[in-house]
């Protein structure tokens, strides 16, 4: 194994380990795609998790600063197919790799600098933060499992968008008390948190349902490489939702909604035996 090649490696483990770090969902997903695609996405999750901290996690440093720097150093990563910064080289190397466009990381770092911004969001700033910090991560992926298949990648790009907008607005319902103590921030456009009705609530899981049900309607056409995994990710943040929609308004903003080690492990269970037996 040439010197390179160990530092590739040892990049690689970085983002493997934030991605292990930071969410469970995730990294099991992670861990039922083929082996040829898992490195390049774990790649992709330690990139957008480092920025996301930069925004989110660094209340005594200047974060504008901070996140332009690290833009600039993602740039050039790419441009020079390497980096001192072992997240932005695996994330380089996925870039390179797998021809991942500069128009969707330019969209996720205009999302970061909106939270720098913006603690009030109206429906159009609304659509574009959730397009640049959740839709074109899925694009990111999708492009990974259709390196070289351009028709599947623009037949599947709806639906891998419109996962990580249920994501990301799931994400928003669970972390609502944080975001508005701790950061500031609303995200959901028109709506008074200060006074979180049920009303407001069962509005917002309408459209968070109507994305689910779109973002399905591609995993059961992914390619086998990609399938499984997806459809875990798809069911843990499924299963967090239902949780989320049983609680009343005032509980979640007082109380971070999560699902325990051993409900994702029965899903785990239940999401292969679906998929092993044709039913995904």
């Amino acid at each position: 194994m040439s010197t390179i090649d160990l530092y590739n490696m040892n990049a690689l483990a970085c983002s493997k380990s934030t991605t292990k770090r930071y969410s469970t969902s995730f990294s099991l997903g992670i861990k039922l795609l083929a082996p040829e695609v898992r490195e390049a996405v774990y790649a992709i999750y330690g990139f957008v998790r480092f920025a996301d901290e930069i925004v989110d996690t660094f209340h005594n440093h200047n974060k504008a600063e901070l996140l332009q720097r690290f833009r600039k150093e993602t740039y050039m990563a790419i441009d020079e197919g390497i980096s001192t910064n072992p997240i932005l080289h695996s994330f380089q190397m996925a870039v390179n790799k797998y021809s991942i466009d500069n128009e969707l990381i330019e969209a996720f770092f205009e999302s970061m600098a909106m939270d720098l911004d913006y603690k009030k969001y109206d429906r159009q700033n609304f659509i574009s933060y959730i397009y640049g910090s959740a839709e074109v991560v899925g694009l990111m992926c999708l492009r990974v499992f259709y390196k070289n298949d351009p028709d599947g990648y623009e037949a599947l790009k709806h639906p891998a968008r419109k996962l990580g907008e249920a994501f990301q607005k799931v994400n928003f319902l669970r972390d609502v008390q944080s975001d508005l103590e701790e950061r500031g921030r609303t995200y959901f456009p028109g709506v008074d948190l200060f006074n979180f009705s049920l009303v407001q609530k069962e509005k917002i899981e309408k459209e968070i349902e109507q994305d689910f049900k779109e973002a399905y309607k591609g995993i059961v056409k992914l390619k086998k490489e990609a399938r499984l995994g997806v459809y875990i990710a798809y069911i843990y943040y499924l299963k967090l939702f239902r949780k989320i929609k049983e609680t009343p308004p005032k509980t979640i903003m007082h109380r971070r909604i999560r699902v325990s080690n051993w409900v994702k492990m029965g899903l785990l269970f239940q999401g292969v035996m679906k998929h092993e037996f044709g039913q995904v």
